[in-house]
């Protein structure tokens, strides 16, 4: 991994001293730009506590920026553009760094794109420090002890709160808004999502207590291990927000670890014949492979043919990991697929 360290200090002096030579409001966008602000806040110094320790942030942020998966959305959610942020390198099949909300919701802000941190070989520093941040959020990441103490250098850093990349969406609403002294508005955008999953919930009653397992990439040419995700992670959780359960096999499995994902043998598949509906990452291609492999093809949602595959690397295969502003981009497609695949389970 490239941790382009060097000169971070040095960065961090000149920034520091071209911030007081500059107007806090300069640049792409800052805490008070947005549309949508409240009139009111939280009062500041606010403490936000965290996995890797506890940050204080002194006064209302107004430069924001983010690292990591999808971080950016909770401000832009709240009408704020932040300076810079991660880009996309997953499921941006445009290639310009955006995933398709946030493009939509930039240009419902007329703003224009903040400034992309390249990620592909771990965060670019140096390119963060640039931006001259108030506060950096990264609430939903796999930030080290090290990239932590780096990123507290230029400015006030909140992390994940329990484990790398588990972070449920609304606890990252929650925790992002709180750092930015909006948290009512952050509570209003919760709502409102959970009222879109209530009304989506309403429309396809047949996966209400559906039993459903998230597979992770298949490798057509090596069916030996089947790959899934456990209970700690954020895929996984999206099942119960659409009132589908986790079977009882992934529940047992992920007991005693922490681990986002595991494999299991294809040998041992019948373990996970408590399960109704698999999703996985794939094309209509591997659906059938599935559907012929001697073992696999005995998994009883693989037999039913209740299984929903997602183009791994499109934005509709993104959004199923769901976060603060793609669960409404998915949200009704997303459910549409798994009652078809629910139609179908005996």
């Amino acid at each position: 991994m490239r941790t382009r360290r060097l000169r971070v200090g040095a960065v961090v002096a000149v920034a520091v001293l071209a911030l007081s030579a500059c107007s806090s409001t300069s640049g792409t966008g800052g805490g008070d730009a947005g549309a949508g602000q409240s009139s009111t806040g939280d009062s500041f110094p606010v403490t936000v506590e965290h996995a890797l320790g506890k940050t204080t942030i002194p006064k209302k942020p107004e430069r924001i920026a983010t690292v990591a998966w999808a971080n950016h959305e909770v401000p832009l959610a709240l009408g704020i553009v932040p300076v810079g942020m991660a880009k996309a390198n997953f499921g941006d099949d445009d290639t310009d760094g955006l995933l398709p909300w946030v493009a939509a919701k930039l240009k419902e802000l007329n703003a224009p794109t903040p400034v992309l941190f390249d990620e592909t070989d771990g965060i670019d520093f140096e390119a963060v420090s640039d931006t001259r941040p108030d506060v950096i959020l990264a609430p939903y990441s796999g930030l080290t002890p090290e990239d932590y103490k780096t990123l507290s250098e230029i400015a006030p850093v909140v992390a994940y709160p329990k484990a790398a990349w588990a972070t449920p969406w609304r606890e990252s609403i929650t925790l992002s808004s709180k750092a930015i002294g909006r948290s009512a508005d952050g509570q209003k955008v919760i709502a409102d999502i959970e009222k879109q999953i209530s009304d989506v919930k309403a429309k396809y009653p047949q996966i209400q207590g559906k039993s459903t397992m998230f597979m992770t990439h298949f490798d057509t040419t090596d069916l030996s291990q089947v790959g899934f995700y456990t209970t700690h992670d954020t895929r996984t959780e999206f099942f119960l927000d659409l009132g589908m359960t986790t079977p009882g096999s992934i529940a047992k499995a992920s007991e005693g670890t922490d681990k986002f994902a595991l494999e299991q043998s294809a040998e041992q598949i019948d373990a996970f014949d408590d399960v109704d509906i698999v999703v996985g990452y794939g094309d209509a291609e591997v659906g059938r492979v599935l559907a012929a492999d001697p073992l696999l093809s005995k998994l009883r949602a693989v037999s039913n043919g209740s299984v929903v595959m997602l183009p791994g690397t499109s934005p509709a295969g993104t959004a199923a990991n769901p976060t603060p502003m793609s669960v409404s981009w998915v949200l009704d497609e997303y459910a549409s697929q798994l009652a078809a695949a629910a139609d179908k389970v005996k």
